[in-house]
């Protein structure tokens, strides 16, 4: 089996994957099919919120007979369906029916709004959406009314729950039917649409394959021993991979059970759901395991039953890890490192790295991938402890954007490497850190300046919970630092004076955050990351009224 350090060559920052165990050559379809035949009795797929549980063999029945529903509803392989749900037993169903006939589900955000719903609709071809009637304060029924006569390919809209949903998903099972799609579906056909949060123009549409998909999530299962008897804890968001690819298709290719805790984020809900649910594994952003870790009555639960789990999304503070590994009981939780155009993961820590590696990198190569950091102008893997931007290639890596060839180009080279955006050092043992986006760098006076370095230092001050630096323009540097801050409970104020004191002969001057801004809380997307575009605006408007 290579591995990341015996593929690496000449010290440069290049590193292969193992290559075992190897890729599963089926669809979704296929390989459910596979899982429900050997553990056909296990628990599948549990809702608590709707108390409902359904085994391998009745999800695998359930899934058909949307499936067949479809298929009479007009609905081909190739065709484009959209689901615009919170997390719930129905999302799951969509999603292995439509991979049942090839169909190409269209993930879409809860947290979407009219304009954004129908540039997502229009620019896929949805030809049916599968939507919630309604989520916290959004109204989805009137809201995609709005939007139908903007959206030329949308044929039908069937809500969850409505007398069409129940038509749908009560449609008898035709094995013969379902056995002819099977034949024309290849495992390299496109599958699922996936709109990245673009902090520019409009979100680009990421499209993944059943190969790329159904592989990265058992594979991430691999690294972490999943198996027929693990219960995984999914309060992250289905419509993006997080929870569709590392969770679902993680537990159906090994045949342990999906469990959803609520709709949408709820720390108390998913802590129960551990308990009762005896959970083996539990996903999250770090800022839910604050939330988890920071409930009141968070010794009360009975937390024995982890062992494992993933935190992604951004990086995790060591006390955080700490607590994670110590109080929850998850030694084994791993972090993982991607983008949604690489179905998502290309890096991550093994369950045997120290609490250090976990916290302090984003692990090594995945199974059967390539990473690269590059320079990049000559695209060359740069030595090992240089920076230079992370690229990936291999099996996980997108089809393209869909229906944009011109913007695909761009992010995918000659040579099949997908340029990330990001900044990364490799070490000599292959792991990975991330230093930053390339758009988020600073450049102040001529200098580069690289924010993910003094938010870490801005983390060693005793006052500060979390920090983020952006840039904002001066007429004077081109552009200067602005430290935005969360501040621990019951902290004394902190300025700007005393923020530069802080910074003062432990960081070059030009490094030194010129203004701060003191905040409760960070623009977060609703995956967890924190919306930087946002905070640069929200910045220059504080500064423009005066205020530093």
């Amino acid at each position: 089996m290579a591995t990341a350090g015996a593929a690496a060559g000449g010290g440069l920052s290049y590193a292969r994957g193992e290559t075992e165990p190897a890729l599963l050559e089926a669809t979704i379809g296929a390989n459910l099919a596979a899982t429900a035949a050997a553990h056909p009795d296990r628990d599948a797929l549990i809702d608590l919120p709707t108390r409902r549980r359904w085994t391998y063999a009745e999800l695998l029945h359930d899934v058909r007979r949307l499936a067949a529903g479809l298929l009479l509803a007009g609905i081909a392989a190739g065709d484009r369906v959209g689901i615009w749900a919170p997390n719930c037993a129905e999302w799951v169903l969509t999603q292995y029916a439509t991979a049942e006939i090839g169909a190409v589900l269209v993930s879409i955000n809860p947290a979407y709004r009219s304009h954004e719903l129908v540039y997502a609709l229009r620019q896929s071809g949805v030809a049916m959406v599968v939507s919630a009637p309604s989520f916290k304060t959004s109204d989805y029924v009137a809201l995609l009314d709005e939007a139908a006569p903007d959206c030329p390919d949308l044929r039908e809209m069937v809500f969850i729950g409505s007398p069409r949903w129940q038509e749908l998903t009560g449609t008898p099972v035709e094995s013969s039917a379902l056995a002819q799609v099977a034949t024309t579906l290849h495992h390299l056909d496109p599958v699922n649409i996936q709109y990245t949060s673009g902090t520019t123009g409009y979100p680009k549409a990421a499209t993944l394959s059943h190969h790329s998909i159904l592989n990265n999530g058992y594979l991430v299962g691999e690294l972490l021993g999943y198996t027929h008897l693990d219960r995984i804890c999914l309060p992250v968001p289905f419509y993006h991979c997080f929870g569709m690819v590392m969770g679902n298709l993680a537990a159906t290719s090994h045949g342990a059970a999906i469990v959803i805790p609520a709709a949408g984020f709820d720390p108390a809900a998913t802590l129960r759901a551990v308990q009762q649910e005896a959970c083996t594994s539990l996903y999250g952003v770090p800022t839910m395991f604050i939330a988890e870790l920071g409930l009141s009555d968070f010794t009360d639960y009975d937390l024995s039953s982890l062992r494992t789990g993933i935190m992604a999304g951004s990086p995790c503070p060591a006390e955080v890890m700490r607590r994670v590994i110590e109080d929850m009981n998850m030694a084994g939780v791993s972090i993982c490192y991607g983008m949604t155009e690489t179905a998502p993961v290309s890096t991550q820590t093994r369950t045997d790295d120290s609490p250090a590696r976990r916290v302090e990198t984003v692990g090594r190569v995945g199974p059967h991938l390539e990473i690269k950091i590059s320079d990049r102008v000559s695209g060359q893997a740069v030595p090992r402890g240089q920076a230079g931007e992370f690229c990936t290639r291999g099996y996980s890596v997108m089809t393209g954007y869909w229906n944009d060839p011109t913007t695909t180009a761009e992010a995918i080279d000659a040579d099949g490497w997908m340029h990330t955006g990001d900044l990364a050092v490799m070490d000599d043992d292959g792991y990975v850190r991330i230093t930053g986006r390339i758009k988020d760098m600073v450049i102040r006076g001529g200098e580069n300046i690289y924010p993910r370095e003094i938010e870490e230092f801005l983390h060693t001050h005793p006052d500060i919970v979390d920090a983020q630096v952006v840039g904002v323009p001066d007429a004077t540097y081109g552009e200067e630092l602005v430290a935005v801050v969360r501040l621990r409970d019951g902290a004394p104020p902190l300025t700007v004076e005393g923020l530069r004191e802080f910074c003062t002969g432990r960081l070059a001057h030009f490094k030194v955050p010129r203004y701060l801004r003191v905040v409760d809380e960070f623009p977060m997307t609703v995956t967890g990351k924190v919306r930087k575009d946002e905070m640069r605006r929200q910045a220059a408007a504080y500064l423009a009224e005066g205020r530093s």
